[in-house]
């Protein structure tokens, strides 16, 4: 399949992307916070009872796997591509292989991974994988980001896309500016700006087609620490135009990462995008915590309680898939009185 079919397939009409892409060390700590073991057989459990959950091949286009999963079976034997092909779900892989403090800048991060990585990708492709994650991370400060982390992440994004593409696979291009900090919204349009826009003339100088990416930006909020309120409609309005302003018209689409937002905040926002959505891209999201974190609460209670901890995240996944289209209303998340939904969790740095 070329990968321009394979990026449409990912942004399909109501559907989005699930991130269950977390390193055994990030899994350690979600299920540690839940008190339930961190074997290997409990991280493959909690992820199958999600990929095999009701009508989830309806709202959700593909699954960003972790080397390991990708390499698991599923208890029925089928591998976990194929467990998600049959339902008419894209596999796709994390590659990259996490920060490291860059040069000169020891407070701020680059993304490290690019040895190596046309061999792993002929590897993760002959396993069923048809698209992959990298993610560079961007502080706010006073000082902060330098614009040597600027480029120097972009630069990395662009050589992964472009080796990804060759690989025949969509690359996910996610330039997260992370909420941490006491910034405003403001503060936060003007970083990213300067963030897409050196992303995109590097992936443009590596000849990367666009039309075959998913773009993976956070959107525009207040800082975690500033005190201020975070209003749905202002937030749509400056994501909008800090994409409108930044994104090449030939990128199909916009998948959102939650970034630290609780799960109803990351379904209202997505929903309020698209409500003001007067361009051709598709907004939707490719979300890990704000999808998950309720089905974890619940599964936790009896891991053995497999359609409980189902129908949770079959909802989360149908209100996301709403909101994907802009029809998402308040009134339809009656399921969440049901469960407690933590306050939300700051992004970490590393992943």
């Amino acid at each position: 399949m070329e990968i321009e079919k394979i990026a449409l397939q990912m942004l399909a009409s109501g559907k989005g992307i699930l991130a269950a892409d977390e390193s055994t060390g990030t899994m350690t700590k979600r299920l540690d916070s839940v008190k339930v073991p961190s074997t290997e057989e409990n991280r493959l459990g909690f992820r199958e009872i999600l990929f095999t959950s009701n009508k989830v091949g309806s709202y959700v286009s593909g699954v960003i796997l972790y080397d390991e999963t990708i390499k698991q079976k599923s208890s029925n034997g089928d591998t976990i591509p194929e467990l998600l092909n049959k339902q008419n779900i894209l596999p796709g892989i994390k590659v990259d292989a996490g920060t490291k403090p860059l040069d000169g800048s020891p407070d701020e991060l680059y993304t490290d991974g690019l040895t190596g990585l046309s061999e792993r990708l002929k590897e993760y492709y002959n396993l069923g994988a048809r698209f992959t994650k990298w993610r560079a991370v961007y502080k706010i400060s006073k000082d902060h980001p330098s614009q040597n982390v600027i480029t120097t992440n972009a630069k990395s994004l662009a050589k992964y896309a472009a080796l990804v593409q060759e690989a025949n696979m969509v690359p996910i291009v996610e330039p997260e500016v992370l909420m941490d900090g006491n910034h405003d919204i403001n503060k936060c349009f003007e970083v990213t700006s300067a963030v897409l826009k050196e992303c995109f003339q590097e992936l443009k100088n590596e000849k990367v087609k666009m039309e075959g990416i998913v773009l993976k930006p956070n959107m525009i909020l207040n800082g975690a620490d500033s005190g201020l309120k975070n209003e749905p409609a202002i937030i749509a309005a400056k994501t909008l135009e800090c994409l409108k302003n930044n994104v090449p018209k030939e990128v199909p689409g916009i998948a959102f990462l939650s970034g630290g937002q609780s799960e109803l905040e990351a379904t209202t926002n997505l929903n309020e995008i698209n409500k003001i959505n007067d361009t051709k891209l598709i907004f939707t999201f490719s979300y890990g915590r704000a999808l998950q974190q309720g089905a974890l609460k619940q599964w936790a209670k009896d891991i053995h309680d497999k359609k409980a901890t189902q129908s949770v995240f079959s909802h989360r996944a149908y209100m996301n898939s709403l909101a994907a289209t802009g029809s998402w209303k308040q009134d339809k998340e009656v399921l969440l009185s049901l469960i407690h939904i933590s306050e939300p969790t700051r992004p970490r740095l590393i992943s």
